[in-house]
């Protein structure tokens, strides 16, 4: 968003329609929305900032819930804001410390300003873009203990300041990228939040997807997964890193959350047979290098070596796994499992690989199926040969159990 377009969206004609437009559901709803915005006074470049804030307003409502409703966002901001689930725990950990003020560097829109808030924190937050802090100060208004500024977040001032909590603006696209992160794709710099954890309690947060070799072994990193996808690698210095904690796998769904801690990567443990039931562990314990401490508490062991499923004889009711139970197991015959599909009178099915070479759009396409049954068909390695799992996703299985 450039200033000139802040300016027209901060003015209160503009602003009062951004509240009382509501979502688009499709290309002619927003065809019939611009043109009554236009009837009613309202110029192009007016309808397109009002539109564009009430489409943005629907797709935060997946982070932020109900404040998702009164916020101004933008594209880039809100791609990297920090979901107000995983937020919520960021601020728990500063409420514990006991700090009476915190500095958020690098506030974005302000999402984990806003928990801190929340949990009856002081904050200064700084953002270094003048236009996202303009918006991270309307955002954060019903919150007067928050101080947002504009600047360098390696400029401020952090007298008074307890502890601090900085999100590095990164030079790709989206918590999702797979590829790995550089250390020096941050801003500010990672060298930056590094040297401040020497004078102060610090919690950075990264991409799911940065260099494990950059991390520093005497912090605690946290791997958080939210909704499914990990979505961040937090890492914790100073007061606010846990005695004997190194490595931390957290689970956060609507029902609750989960943590899996650990001293240090996990030891694997030994591959073995196939049981009745096959467990997909969430992608937080994977990138913790914790799966071999999963598979101990859980009795149960990988498939085959490297590769992240593990197998076992019963089901699983933990946050850390989704379970499946294993219907069929055949050998990885493309022929042979549409024939079984087909039997089976599958029409609806989940695909899932690790260890083998398959693209599941276009093998999806070559099962052509149709029918009223649904499945979930694993494609992986076990110590003896590829093999193609028909299985059933136990319902429930991946979720934290209430209490």
């Amino acid at each position: 968003m450039e200033r000139e377009e802040l300016e027209r969206l901060l003015t209160p004609r503009v602003l009062a329609a951004v509240d009382a437009e509501p979502a688009p559901s499709g290309t002619a709803d927003v065809l019939a929305r611009s043109t009554a915005l236009r009837r009613a006074g309202f110029g192009p470049d007016e309808t397109a900032i009002i539109l564009t804030q009430a489409k943005l307003r629907r797709r935060a409502t997946q982070k932020f819930g109900d404040f998702a409703a009164r916020m101004l966002l933008t594209r880039a901001g809100l791609e990297q804001a920090t979901r107000l689930d995983v937020a919520a725990h960021h601020a728990a950990r500063f409420r514990a410390l006991g700090v009476d003020r915190v500095a958020d560097l690098g506030c974005g829109l302000g999402g984990d300003a806003l928990a801190f808030a929340a949990v009856d924190l002081d904050v200064l937050a700084v953002e270094r873009d003048p236009v996202t802090a303009a918006l991270a100060a309307y955002n954060l208004a019903p919150f007067p203990s928050v101080d947002v500024r504009a600047g360098d977040a390696e400029e401020a001032d952090l007298t008074g300041v307890g502890a601090v909590w900085l999100d590095p603006a990164r030079r790709s696209t989206g918590h999702d990228d797979t590829r790995r992160i550089a250390a020096d794709a941050y801003s500010p710099s990672l060298a930056f939040a590094y040297g401040l954890a020497e004078r102060l309690p610090v919690g950075v947060k990264l991409s799911p997807a940065h260099d494990r070799a950059t991390l520093p072994e005497a912090a605690e990193t946290q791997w958080v997964s939210s909704g499914g996808d990990v979505v961040e690698t937090a890492v914790w210095f100073g007061d606010l890193r846990r005695e004997g904690v190194r490595r931390a796998a957290l689970v956060v769904t609507p029902r609750g959350a989960a943590e899996l801690t650990g001293a240090g990567d996990a030891e694997d443990e030994e591959p073995g047979p196939l049981g009745g039931y096959l467990h997909e562990p969430d992608g937080a314990v994977i990138r913790a290098r914790l799966l071999g401490d999963l598979a101990r508490t859980t009795g149960t062991h990988p498939v085959a070596a490297g590769i992240a499923y593990l197998t076992g004889d019963r089901p699983l009711a933990t946050p850390f796994l989704a379970s499946f139970e294993i219907e069929a197991v055949l050998p990885f015959d493309r022929l042979r499992i549409r024939k079984e599909l087909r039997a089976r009178g599958v029409g609806r099915l989940e695909i899932k690989k690790r260890g083998v070479d398959l693209d599941p759009a276009v093998f999806r396409t070559f099962l052509g199926l149709s029918g009223d049954a649904e499945a979930t068909l694993i494609v992986t390695r076990t110590t003896e040969r590829r093999v193609a799992l028909v299985c059933r996703r136990l319902p429930g299985t991946g979720d934290p159990v209430p209490g």
